[in-house]
């Protein structure tokens, strides 16, 4: 008998159950047909399930279609158990991927469909609910091909075009359709298996209508995965039944398990300590709350075993490999507030009982704070999390308030180094450091040469680097979106233990995130709001006041639909608002986008208080010995001492200074000759430069790489500062000299006005500066203009020194450009490592910045606004625009 193990998903209340429930008493499973709203559904087992109407935890049941056994394994659709949904993946054959005829695609069935196609799940889809009003088959079936793949075909279509339309997806076929003007079963199932057809289905679950459609192309068009010889088997989930037997559900993915047989996670590479052997002492069948045992599970088959207390979900035994990491993880954190007179240590080891079965919880024990921190995807799992935590272990816990989770990468490569030496140890280790994609999390590598380092000091130190949680310097988050390679090591022939590695491996890592320059990633949500006409103003507003973005507005009827992307952090509790303030026709779909720069970076680091100097727990400095004893180096001084040299030294250049970087072209009207030369006086007069910045971009100019002559780039954090020399711009800039000359004070207002639109496009921290020092008695003055901060210096102080020391102050932890034509000014910056810009390349990028504005006012047709911001037309449209009026 053909055996599969079939998923069946979909957006929460897409009708899945249903249609589950359907299946079941269409196969002859189910005597009576189940459902929701009536609390009685067959893979609903779970009394939270029932009360709420959702599915909690995924289930499975056995149906017979023919001469084909499947497993249906039933999975959560609402996002806040999406990583329950998840972990099924992992054991898949085929997906049921089930859709809302009236809803059509939504957030969360878009986000299923990139899991399967990354997972290379083979997929079937039902579109569910057609028999309501609403429901259009050929625009469903057009917007399927659109947003999914051109391989979406209407199984229940005239079979002529039906025919065509398979052969299209692949040119093989058509050729062969062609030839015999038909197309076999067995072309068919392998275009599914390929993924390159998707068949679909078009009915109503609740009324049992298509569903026998469907079980029988289920049966006719999928095909038995071939299974090797050798046992292996994947684990996917970790639970326990009432009597608190823990049980570990796997698929057998090749030969076969028997009772009483002894298994082991067993492979190369795999620490002694972390290896275990145990006998299984039971193999369980379920099919929804019931189970049956058996002696033997054979390869295909999706059973719960009984005996197993160390296994973990995703982790492959026997033959099979281990999963990779989740896509979907939590993006809220909570403190677990015990009732008075708790144990915390006992509570603790009860809750660690939960991470086992859904490991994204992400239990910790705050030892600094002797508090129980855990993770979640959403404030309904925290209901659910409650409340099971009260049937299971008798606590009745409360939650303090939540926060976000965050995550911190960087934006520049740079080279980590750490040095590990104390009396008989020895080992140095240089990491590369790269900003990566969007999501694509902590990729490791090694391009270190076996000349320089052995490869099993290699592996290594690449079995240490993903062995932990890496956290960054801003706020101690976890480290993600970067790639981290060896470059280069060295090891004491008698001295190197494993362990020296180790913290070398960890110091190199934490020294290099000290240079680089980190930012805070938070979690956004893809949204979808349906909103009554009269309330799309506030939504706007609320939408924009959250730092949102929001795609142009669709009008559905008498609502209007918008769409965008939000921060997490200021989302949390919206839904309640809308339903307030539209008495309940507010809806509000939200769905978790993935993670993007923090919208208020600085905000949240200031508030969270991270010092990552003072971690012990994370050191960036290393260890070196003299005279017989091993003494600390801080990590800013790690380069001087190091015993190998720099991977991102130049060739040609001496060995790194203590705080290493590149010496960078500044952005003024002079040449690179020019710069250097300036360069060269400051340093014959005050020593060496010691820069932290990589060019500032030319206008116009995009850096697509780091240059040569640049190495790593040091630690800076938050925004960039620019500080203008007021009167220096004011007489150097025509138009503002010509306004001077008759009013002074209306050419610095004039020069305000376009700085404030100038910080309003780049988003940096705009601060003018004027001199006052020449007044009597001048305290000074801090104003705030708008957007933009103006200064007027102090009695006896210049702007000159006002910027000098802003500069020095501000220099040391933010990226600082200083705009002025005064060339002691440029000379005194360039040494506190600040970039410059002339008044000359000021104008022309704020002219630039002023065109591009333009350009989108007059895109989307704000009349009246561009006079309103002072904003003038974009160069080379006047012109065109004045030709089109004439027209």
């Amino acid at each position: 008998m053909k055996k599969l193990v079939v998923g069946i998903l979909a957006h929460v209340d897409a009708g899945k159950t249903t249609l589950s429930e359907g299946m079941l008493y269409r196969s002859g499973c189910l005597k009576k047909l189940g459902r929701v709203d009536h609390q009685d559904s067959f893979l609903d087992t779970e009394t939270l399930e029932r009360e709420r109407g959702i599915t909690i935890f995924s289930k499975q049941a056995v149906l017979t279609l023919g001469k084909t056994e499947v497993v249906l394994l039933d999975t959560p659709g609402h996002v806040d158990f999406s990583s329950e949904m998840e972990r099924t993946l992992q054991v898949l054959d085929y997906a049921i991927l089930v859709i809302s005829g009236t809803e059509g695609i939504q957030g969360h069935t878009q986000t299923l469909w990139r899991l399967l196609e990354r997972h290379g799940i083979p997929t079937f889809l039902f579109i569910n609910k057609m028999d309501l009003a609403g429901a259009d088959r050929a625009g469903l079936l057009e917007k399927l091909k659109r947003k999914f793949h051109d391989g979406c075909v209407d199984f229940g279509g005239e079979r002529d075009s039906f025919w065509e339309n398979v052969a299209m997806c692949d040119e093989t076929v058509l050729s062969r359709y062609l030839e015999r003007g038909g197309v076999t079963d067995g072309e068919i199932a392998s275009l599914i298996g390929r993924r390159k057809l998707f068949p679909c289905y078009f009915g109503s679950a609740l009324k049992l209508d298509g569903i026998d459609a469907f079980l029988q192309g289920l049966e006719r068009y999928t095909r038995c995965p071939d299974y090797p010889p050798a046992f292996g088997a994947k684990v996917f989930k970790i639970t326990r039944d009432p009597q608190g037997n823990r049980l570990t559900y796997m698929k057998v993915t090749g030969g076969s398990l028997k009772v009483k047989a002894l298994l082991t996670n067993r492979r190369a590479g795999l620490p002694e300590g972390k290896i275990w052997e145990e006998k299984i002492d039971q193999i369980r069948i379920y099919s929804g709350a019931k189970y049956f045992t058996v002696d033997e599970a054979e390869a295909g088959t999706v059973c719960a075993v009984a005996g197993l207390s160390r296994t973990f979900s995703g982790e492959g035994l026997g033959a099979e490999s281990a999963s990779g990491k989740p896509v979907l993880e939590p993006v809220l954190t909570y403190q677990v507030l015990l009732p008075d007179g708790c144990d915390t240590h006992g509570a603790l080891l009860k809750l660690t009982q939960l991470a086992e079965e859904d490991p994204q919880l992400g239990i910790v024990w705050n030892e600094q704070l002797r508090e129980i921190h855990l993770q979640l995807m959403g404030e309904v799992q925290l209901e659910v999390l409650k409340r099971l935590i009260a049937e299971r272990f008798g606590l009745d816990v409360e939650f303090g308030p939540g926060n976000i989770v965050y995550r911190e990468t960087i934006t520049a490569p740079v080279e980590g180094v750490g040095h590990f030496e104390p009396l008989r140890h020895y080992a140095e280790v240089h990491l590369l450091l790269e900003p990566g994609e969007r999501g694509s999390g902590l990729q490791f590598d090694t391009v270190c040469g076996e000349d320089l380092l052995d490869r099993n000091w290699q592996r290594l130190i690449l079995t240490h680097l993903k062995e932990r949680t890496h956290r960054g310097v801003l706020t101690g988050s976890p480290l993600a979106d970067m790639k981290i390679t060896l470059v280069a090591g060295k090891a004491h022939v008698k001295h190197t233990e494993g362990g020296d590695f180790r913290q070398a491996t960890y110091r190199a890592v934490r020294q290099g995130l000290m240079y680089a320059e980190s930012i805070l990633l938070e979690p956004w949500y893809d949204f979808r709001l349906e909103i009554p006409a009269d309330y799309v103003g506030r939504a706007m507003s609320d939408l924009l006041r959250m730092s949102g973005n929001i795609s142009q507005p669709e009008t559905v009827g008498s609502e209007v639909v918008l769409t965008g992307s939000v921060p997490v952090a200021e989302m949390r509790g919206y839904a309640l608002e809308i339903t307030s303030y539209t008495r309940g026709r507010g809806r509000l779909f939200c769905t978790l986008k993935g993670y993007e720069p923090c919208h208020n970076q600085d905000e949240v680091v200031a508030a969270i208080g991270y010092d990552g100097e003072r971690d012990t727990k994370n050191p960036a400095d290393s260890i070196f010995c003299s005279h017989g004893a091993g003494f600390v180096v801080k990590w800013n001084q790690v380069y001087s001492h190091m015993h190998v040299e720099s991977f991102l030294k130049p060739e040609g250049t001496e060995e790194p200074e203590d705080a290493p970087s590149a010496v960078r072209r500044s952005a003024s009207d002079g040449s690179l000759e020019q710069d250097k030369e300036l360069k060269a006086i400051f340093e014959r007069t005050y020593g060496p430069v010691k820069q932290r910045y990589l060019p500032r971009k030319q206008p116009g100019q995009e850096i697509q790489e780091l240059p040569k002559e640049y190495t790593i780039q040091p630690r800076v954090t938050g925004p960039e500062y620019l500080l203008v020399d007021g009167y220096n711009i004011l007489f150097a800039w025509d138009e503002l000299n010509k306004v001077a000359r008759d009013n002074l004070g209306a050419a610095r207002m004039l020069l305000m006005n376009i700085l404030s639109n100038y910080q309003g496009f780049k988003k940096c921290n705009v601060i003018l500066v004027f001199d006052a020092y020449k007044i009597p008695h001048n305290a000074g003055e801090v104003v705030r203009y708008n957007n933009i901060h103006v200064v007027f210096t102090k009695e006896a102080e210049t702007a000159d020194a006002y910027i000098e020391k802003v500069t020095y102050e501000i220099g040391k932890r933010h990226r600082v450009t200083v705009a002025t034509s005064d060339g002691a000014e440029q000379l005194i910056i360039l040494g506190h490592g600040a970039l410059r810009l002339s008044a000359k390349d000021f104008r022309a990028e704020v002219e630039q910045v002023e065109g591009q504005i333009a350009a989108i006012l007059d895109a989307n047709d704000w009349k009246g606004k561009r006079q309103a911001f002072n904003v003038p037309k974009a160069k080379g449209q006047e012109k065109s625009r004045e030709q089109k009026e004439e027209r």
